[in-house]
């Protein structure tokens, strides 16, 4: 088991940044991918960005060349650096790792509390 614990969110104006950190418990080295996703009120959760444990990255159509994650094996944490932020971008954001265990034969699927990210227009 492991814990993801989000942090950074807050209210920001637009145009502003923000910097998001997901911190495990344990090592997440062997961590397939890293991602975070986020939910507005009335939506559905949605993936915003991930990062793979190569370091490979994908990105939401709608953060591209505005949000920026980063992973650091040594910290245990994932980054998500939020910059020209848009009143859009307001939504509840969740951590989540995905890992294969080989004791049990699955992949394994871990998910964050969720931090607030409002953005005023």
């Amino acid at each position: 088991q492991v814990q993801l614990e989000e942090s950074g969110g807050g209210l920001v104006q637009a145009g502003g940044s923000l910097r998001l950190s997901c911190a495990a418990s344990r090592s997440i080295f062997s961590f397939n991918t890293m991602g975070w996703y986020r939910q507005a009120p009335g939506k559905q959760r949605e993936l915003v960005a991930a990062i793979t444990s190569g370091g490979r990255v994908n990105y939401a159509d709608s953060v591209k060349g505005r949000f920026t994650i980063s992973r650091d094996n040594a910290k245990n944490t994932v980054y998500l650096q939020m910059n020209s932020l848009k009143p859009e971008d307001t939504a509840v954001y969740y951590c989540n790792a995905d890992e294969w265990s080989t004791r049990l034969g699955a992949a394994l699927d871990y998910w964050g509390q969720g931090t607030q990210v409002t953005v005023s227009s």
